[in-house]
């Protein structure tokens, strides 16, 4: 594991997010290990950050949530995919497959010429 966590990249939470959610409905203490563990902690998430993106993605129709009882018998607020939703994760995937083989291309590249 490297020296310190990395920042979430500005833009990506909301991609990340969906993706957590297309395994199934979350609330969203599981939403972030989820992400811990798919990152192996080296992506820091906070739940600052986390609670107003689910909020977002609700508004904008690509989530939706409803109360139910946790592993540990409390009350908590699950999350889950609409269509709209899991059309946009495949969108926003495709995207950004193809900008990290875009990087990667110019990252690995000789200064001044082609890969």
């Amino acid at each position: 594991m490297p020296d310190r966590e990395l920042d979430v990249l500005q833009g990506t939470l909301d991609l990340l997010v969906l993706r957590a959610l297309r395994t199934g409905p979350m609330h969203g203490y599981s939403v972030l290990d989820w992400l811990k563990r798919a990152t192996a902690g080296e992506l820091r998430l906070e739940d600052a950050a986390l609670y107003p993106a689910l909020h977002r993605l609700e508004a904008r129709g690509h989530i939706e949530s409803s109360w139910g009882l946790s592993e540990n018998n409390r009350r908590a607020r699950y999350y889950e995919l609409t269509t709209k939703g899991r059309r946009r994760l495949k969108a926003e995937t495709a995207t950004w497959e193809r900008y990290a083989t875009l990087m990667a291309r110019v990252l690995g590249s000789v200064e001044g010429g082609a890969p």
